[in-house]
């Protein structure tokens, strides 16, 4: 049996979607505007075929891609992390998740119940902006810090020298059960802090979610159903709230998960690998950081050899994004944009892809190569990499 791996650079946009206007993006285009504000050079994803990408003009075409390329348009109105990657697995959403500016009071009262101290904040902002504005508050007071923003998220920052671990992750459980039906939100993050005042820095690896769950049958439900190994790497599990996989690897960073995946890939598991690599957003984007973004993608470039070398024989890599987050537009929010697509299998000549109809597309390609029926949304692009 083959093995597909999906790598999600997460918010790697390539340009705005036809619907962007609607959501303040039209113009956006984070792969672009970060190369042209940098001038950081991809080589190793030039050679795939990355400037083949139709709207990409910041990467040179290769002559003749590695590896086939083409763009992902997202159906489901939204440009959250949620909604993208259920879109990738044949959950296609009708209607955005709920987004709030200010959590309703019967939210935080019951909340507040739940951790026995009452709360800061309830605002959209930075995380790291409210950290450093109610992180000293915090501390003397041990009230958690609640915060919200563009997307559909509720979430909850302590210091760990206040609020242990388990004692932090057992409060965002208790929120996952208030946040239902009318208050649902797609995920309910905790925020680890450490430091001091004036120098509090967010645990990146301590980070963690709890989405709710897919309202219908993925692609990875089948994938399991059908006895196929699905390995879900980093931050990946949490988003289908660990409904799916056969095994979960915990990553801390983007060099560590690509040091991970490359490990699983060598193990030539029978079925799935899935990593996503959350850093080009959660530290460069919403902060709106293009030389920060740069060194990610830099980084990436680098290590990409090393990827495309545990590709078995008869395997598949598909490197794709779910959203964009341009780091040279206003505000801290993600962007709509087409999610790009390169299609790596060893020994076979790039073709072009085009302009995919959704994202659900990647599920439908891994579940054919896979040799699984799958009769949900997305057409499947198997055909075009054999052939």
């Amino acid at each position: 049996m083959p093995t597909v791996t999906i790598i999600v650079l997460d918010s790697v946009g390539v340009g705005s979607l036809p619907d962007a206007a609607s959501f303040g993006d039209e113009g956006a285009h984070t792969l672009d505007h970060t190369v042209q504000e940098t001038g950081v050079t991809l080589p190793n994803l030039q050679k795939l075929g990355l400037g083949n990408i139709a709207g990409v003009t910041s990467v040179a075409p290769a002559e003749q891609p590695l590896a086939s390329f083409g763009r992902l348009r997202e159906v489901s109105p939204g440009k959250d992390t949620t909604t993208g990657h259920w879109e990738f697995m044949g959950v296609i959403l009708e209607h955005p998740f709920r987004t709030f500016s200010q959590f309703p009071a019967s939210v935080m009262a019951a909340f507040d119940e739940a951790t026995g101290t009452g709360h800061l904040g309830n605002h959209p902002a930075s995380g790291t902006d409210i950290i450093r504005n109610l992180g000293e508050e915090h501390v003397r007071t041990g009230k958690p810090i609640v915060y919200t923003s563009a997307d559909s998220v509720f979430q909850v920052a302590a210091h760990v020298d206040v609020v242990p671990l388990e004692q932090l992750y057992a409060w965002c459980e208790a929120a996952r059960s208030i946040l239902t039906g009318e208050h649902a939100v797609a995920r309910v993050i905790a925020r680890p802090f450490t430091g001091e005042p004036g120098a509090f820095e967010r645990l990146g690896a301590a980070r963690k979610d709890y989405s709710v769950a897919p309202p219908r049958t993925t692609v990875l439900d089948v994938l399991k159903a059908h006895g196929r190994q699905v390995i879900g790497l980093g931050k990946i599990p949490d988003i289908y709230s660990h409904r799916g996989f056969t095994a979960e690897v915990a990553t801390a960073d983007n060099l560590d998960g690509i040091a991970a995946v490359v490990q699983v890939m060598k193990e030539r598991p029978d079925g799935l690998v899935f990593l996503n690599l959350v850093e080009f957003d959660s530290l460069y984007g919403h902060r709106r950081d293009p030389a920060g973004y740069a060194r990610a993608l830099k980084d990436f470039d680098d290590r990409l050899p090393d990827i495309l070398a545990a590709v078995p024989e008869d395997g598949t890599l598909l490197i794709v994004s779910d959203h964009g987050n341009d780091p040279t537009w206003p505000g801290t929010d993600h962007t709509r944009e087409y999610g790009l697509l390169l299609a790596c299998r060893p020994g076979q000549s790039g073709r072009d892809l085009a302009t995919r109809a959704s994202f659900a597309d990647i599920g439908a390609t891994a579940a054919e190569l896979l040799d699984v029926p799958w009769d949900g949304p997305g057409e499947s692009f198997a055909a075009e990499l054999s052939g």
